[in-house]
């Protein structure tokens, strides 16, 4: 039996002071709202498109109305018409099920009732919401259950409070309309941020590196941009990520009203602890090498020198976090809520070969369990507007080969992570290996070899091998590896 509809006001769903103590045990769902939204549709199919991609068939309670919805979709998607009698001739002629009977007269009695049709929206919008309703119910149950049962191998109660964040998090996007906009609109902001860029002395539209050549070269780091930064082990990724998190920190620091082109950044350590890179920061910035730091071995008048940095940076928006062998999902929870508390504008992962797909036979395939983490890391720049700079390892191709400088296909398990990423650097220090070539002394070739190392001293060459809106090239940096710092490098006069 279908009931006529009157206005919305009639059609919302609400729980009384007695019904609300049985709502714990009872999915709420409201039929009629269900009955009158499939009437609009077939009187007028053109409702379907306005409504767009708000609904989907499993957003309906009863499992009558979504096999309806569902065929009703498929024949207005594929250009036919959308009524009673096409719906029951596809169904009778194409879909076998068993459980589900459509009859001529339900389908009469809904194309039947008089339904505004300009109520179609609010319809949508309760429907989907009574869903996310019993979905709430369900991953409340998950969760309680979850939290009862003792294993060893399964989550512990902190991984199983990320998982049921992230949860609602991706519930929360699943009803986000589709974010389409004109041309003239997103010409707009193209202009904008260029005029942002010319205002600026940097010209940097992103988040600044700190290094004048660099950002010249990539416009700082771009929001929505995956950002690989790969090496061999001893070229200085770590210390690269450092600088450039600390400098984009230092820059928001400094910035009060926060217009500038710093950031707070969130850097995910999953192999140094956060007090590794504290001592590495604090050797850049003081003159001392961590390593001495570490040893105890320094003057006595440089303490001054760390109360001092102590005090200028004690209000650095830098946050560190060293949880080892992290999950994808477990970093996104991480960083949304910590971007929700501080307002992170760049993450840095130390480095993605660490990261975990959070599944127990992830390890039966690696180059498929890589790729999912690079769509995870570049689902994660989209997702929370901000560039992810993610470090990667080099396949030992490199070390093979008489020229060491790095090409794309030396990316360890390349292929995803050349294919997601929005710009790929590698780091390419030529002392490294040329101070392992020194010439018997004496010979012709050490003059050479002496005036070449000169030249490279403390150098290290950036190589952009892709950027999606940029030029590819070589940016030189200064290298100072006793204090693992790249800074700008100073031009020599001629």
């Amino acid at each position: 039996m279908l009931f006529f509809l009157g206005t919305f006001s009639f059609l919302e769903f609400r729980l009384s002071d007695s019904q609300s103590s049985l709502s714990i045990l009872q999915p709420p769902y409201n039929l009629e709202i269900e009955q009158a939204f499939l009437s609009i549709l077939l009187r007028n199919n053109s409702v379907f498109e306005e409504i767009g991609e708000a609904l989907h068939y499993e957003h309906f309670y009863t499992s009558l109305h979504q096999h309806i919805f569902k065929t009703l979709s498929y024949l207005i998607r594929k250009g036919q018409i959308a009524n009673p009698i096409t719906l029951k001739h596809y169904v009778e002629n194409y879909l076998q099920n068993e459980e589900v009977t459509l009859s001529d007269t339900y389908l009469a009695e809904l194309a039947g009732l008089i339904v505004p049709t300009c109520n179609a929206h609010h319809y949508a919008k309760i429907i989907y919401d009574l869903y996310l309703r019993r979905q709430l119910m369900l991953l409340g149950e998950k969760v309680s259950h979850g939290a009862c049962v003792m294993s060893v191998e399964g989550p512990d109660a902190l991984q199983q409070i990320e998982i049921a964040e992230n949860s609602l998090f991706q519930m929360h996007q699943t009803g986000q309309k589709p974010q389409i906009q004109s041309f003239t609109s997103a010409l707009t902001q193209a202009i904008e941020s260029a005029q942002l860029a010319y205002q600026r002395d940097s010209h940097v539209v992103g988040v600044t590196t700190g290094l004048l050549d660099l950002d010249k070269m990539l416009g700082g780091l771009h929001p929505s941009d995956l950002v690989i930064l790969a090496a061999r082990p001893a070229m200085g990724k770590t210390a690269l990520a450092t600088n450039i998190a600390f400098n984009a920190a230092r820059v928001r620091m400094h910035d009060t009203k926060g217009k500038g082109d710093g950031a707070g950044v969130a850097f995910f350590s999953l192999e140094m602890s956060a007090l590794q890179l504290a001592m590495r920061i604090l050797g850049q910035e003081t003159g001392i090498s961590s390593d001495r730091i570490r040893r105890g071995a320094i003057e006595k008048d440089a303490f001054p020198l760390f109360v001092d940095l102590s005090k200028e940076l004690s209000s650095l928006p830098l946050f560190i976090d060293d949880t080892p062998a992290l999950s994808v999902t477990s970093l996104l929870t991480r960083a949304r809520r910590l971007q929700r508390k501080e307002d992170i504008k760049l993450i840095v992962v130390d480095y993605l070969q660490l990261l975990t797909t959070g599944r127990s036979n992830s390890s039966e395939n690696r180059v498929q369990e890589l790729s999912e983490i690079t769509r995870g890391l570049k689902q994660m720049a989209k997702t929370l507007n901000v560039p992810v700079l993610a470090l990667s390892q080099l396949s030992r191709a490199v070390e093979q080969r008489e020229d060491k400088r790095p090409m794309l296909a030396d990316l360890r398990e390349s292929g995803s992570i050349e294919q997601d990423a929005d710009v790929v650097m590698f780091i390419y220090r030529e002392e490294y290996y040329e101070a392992r070539n020194k010439p018997q002394d004496g010979s012709e070739k050490m003059l050479h070899w002496q005036r070449h190392m000169a030249e490279i001293y403390n150098t290290a060459e950036i190589i952009i091998s892709k950027q999606r809106h940029g030029p590819t090239g070589s940016v030189i940096l200064q290298f100072d590896g006793a204090r693992t710092k790249f800074s700008n490098l100073a031009q020599k006069s001629v």
